[in-house]
């Protein structure tokens, strides 16, 4: 598995690297412009190539992109359905620049309207993107179930992943705080087993891509997305254990995207706190 953490970019792509290289990761996730904003940043050549030198001279193994917050593939808006396709199409177009691992998109939400349009709406706009741009994959992310929030159930991942034509480069990243509010108990390693079961059963082992690990401040069920540091909420240590050595986990991307200590993000002794639960 490999252990990272969400980090910035600011003052330059290849500055993502710099910063988990000082975190001790294996793997970063940025976002690839201001998460809150629709204007797209403008990246030359020479950002892409400065990135990938950085990259290879680095222990930095994977890395994820984040799709920007104000993205809803599933709007009837059409002004917000155009500009989140054209965002969703650059992250993938800078993925595809940086070789990155995939872009992880929160697939949306259907607001106070029926869920099956909105996953409807929402993959229409999903083979958009990726037809716009030519290798990276995209990471549907599951969600804590709040609101009209979609992707709070495996079953509703399986949907959004057929309305989007089940193109190859589709995949799911797990997010630990997510799975947990959304009422899937994983707190031991049988409990997750048997939840990974039946995510094979109803999305397939294979479209798992990456993971995101989370504490979370609510219980189980909540329905509330509140990230918490590790061993510090409802998840606790044993649950990230749990997690990190889920054997169908092995080999993929494992970001930790929590507060730390004064809201700035993981920590180096964060990323070695979780790389310490790793059995060896």
């Amino acid at each position: 598995m490999l252990i990272g953490a969400h980090v910035s970019p600011a003052g330059g792509l290849y500055r993502a690297i710099e910063r988990g290289t000082a975190l001790g990761a294996r793997s970063i996730q940025i976002f690839n412009q201001s998460p809150r904003a629709w204007r797209p940043t403008a990246y030359t050549e020479e950002d892409f190539a400065r990135f990938r030198e950085a990259r290879a001279a680095s222990a930095i193994d994977g890395v994820l992109i984040h799709a920007v917050y104000l993205v809803n593939c599933a709007s009837e808006d059409p002004d917000i359905r155009a500009k989140s396709i054209a965002s969703l199409t650059q992250s993938l177009r800078v993925g595809d620049a940086i070789g990155a691992n995939a872009v992880v998109l929160h697939s949306g939400s259907a607001k106070a309207g029926p869920v099956e349009p909105a996953i409807a709406r929402a993959g229409e706009a999903f083979a958009a993107a990726l037809a716009e741009s030519d290798r990276c994959p995209l990471h549907l992310e599951d969600t804590a179930g709040s609101g009209g929030t979609l992707g709070r159930s495996f079953e509703e991942l399986a949907a959004l992943l057929a309305a989007g034509g089940g193109d190859p480069r589709l995949g799911v990243c797990l997010d630990s705080c997510h799975l947990l509010a959304s009422g899937y108990e994983i707190r031991t390693p049988g409990a997750l087993a048997g939840v990974i079961d039946d995510f094979d059963a109803a999305v397939g082992i294979d479209r798992l891509g990456s993971l995101h690990l989370n504490d979370s401040q609510t219980p189980l069920g909540s329905n509330r997305d509140r990230h918490a540091n590790i061993g510090e909420g409802e998840l606790g240590i044993e649950g990230a254990r749990a997690f990190v050595n889920e054997p169908r986990f092995a080999g993929l991307c494992c970001v930790l995207e929590t507060p730390g200590p004064d809201r700035s993000g993981p920590t180096a002794e964060e990323v070695a706190l979780v790389m310490g639960l790793l059995r060896s």
